[in-house]
């Protein structure tokens, strides 16, 4: 029941910039934009929040980069300078210079933080997907790099971790991209791979025409399945995390899941309603998680070891199970 009492009323919280020893308010970002992984940081050490959200707020902070410049030339030149400073390790910034303190304190790999940098770069060209491949690829760079982050940010040590932790970070990016059809479609984008979709370009899929529903049902269908598969690996990895930070991450996991049902729900009819959970379908979820994770086993310990054909499309990529 405490912990209940913690998603309703959500403790203010800052984070510490190093360079001017004065506090930027991540967490206030977080509860704005980031409604779903705020509800579930709540659950949350202090430490463990507090390093979360400023994790956020650096990942925020690069897709703001790409999405709210002026053009895309000058959206590619602030990803460069942003390279070029977490490559030199040092910025004038303070969003990357606390990134940065977050990444030493943590121990984050550049490689990973530049992989997900590269991942929102690629968003600036045309974005066509060919197939389940190319998309599964760039789910790991903006979203299972971020999960990698993640079991740093929360001292998870057992390396066996991470595979589990980059397929809930995909799952997450899958459901994200069904939910945001429409909105990619605006900037001119579809992720939707070609081999569901065929050639349909994003302004079809604005306000599609009814004799193309079936087919944008089916590949929804297909991806939400997809996600689902990668859900329930992720949640399978669940113990190695902390017991107070895996009842968050768990929550966090069932929310995102949960939209994807909101969606289906919708009949898949993301063009007239964006799929959301309400303040009350956040409660009532997080409340029969945390009644049921008792009675679940994988909840505890272990189960069964990574599917590593879950990673087939990943070869070659840092801590995946195709390697």
């Amino acid at each position: 029941m405490q912990a209940f009492k913690m998603l309703i009323n959500a403790p203010k919280s800052t984070c510490i910039n190093p360079a001017k020893n004065d506090f930027i308010d991540a967490r206030q970002l977080l509860a704005t934009k980031g409604k779903t992984f705020y509800w579930a940081s709540l659950l949350l050490s202090k430490r463990h929040a507090q390093r979360a959200t400023r994790l956020y707020q650096f990942c925020r902070y690069i897709d703001d980069l790409a999405d709210e410049a002026a053009s895309v030339s000058l959206a590619r030149k602030n990803l460069k300078k942003l390279i070029d400073d977490i490559n030199k390790g040092q910025s004038t910034d303070l969003v990357v210079v606390d990134a940065l303190q977050l990444f030493n304190e943590c121990h984050i790999e550049k490689s990973i933080v530049l992989a997900l940098i590269n991942g929102v770069y690629s968003d600036l060209v045309q974005v066509r997907m060919r197939d389940m491949d190319e998309l599964l690829q760039y789910c790991y760079q903006v979203a299972g790099t971020v999960g990698l982050m993640m079991c740093k940010v929360l001292d998870i040590k057992d390396n066996k971790a991470l595979p589990f932790a980059i397929d809930l970070g995909i799952a997450m990016q899958l459901t994200n991209i069904c939910r945001d059809v429409r909105d990619d479609a605006l900037m001119g984008r579809r992720y939707l791979p070609e081999t569901l979709v065929g050639s349909l370009q994003p302004a079809e899929l604005i306000s599609p025409k009814q004799c193309i529903h079936p087919q944008l049902n089916a590949a929804l269908a297909g991806l939400l399945g997809l996600a689902d598969s990668y859900y329930k690996s992720g949640n399978v990895g669940l113990p190695f995390i902390s017991l107070r930070a895996r009842a968050g991450i768990l929550i966090a996991s069932k929310l995102y899941q949960a939209i994807g049902v909101k969606l289906q729900k919708q009949r898949y009819h993301y063009w007239q309603k964006r799929a959301r959970l309400s303040k009350r379908d956040k409660l009532m979820l997080s409340f029969k998680t945390l009644l049921t994770v008792a009675l679940t086993v994988k909840f505890w310990s272990i189960t069964k070891s990574h599917d590593k054909n879950l990673h087939q499309a990943l070869k070659a990529l840092p801590y995946t199970h195709a390697n």
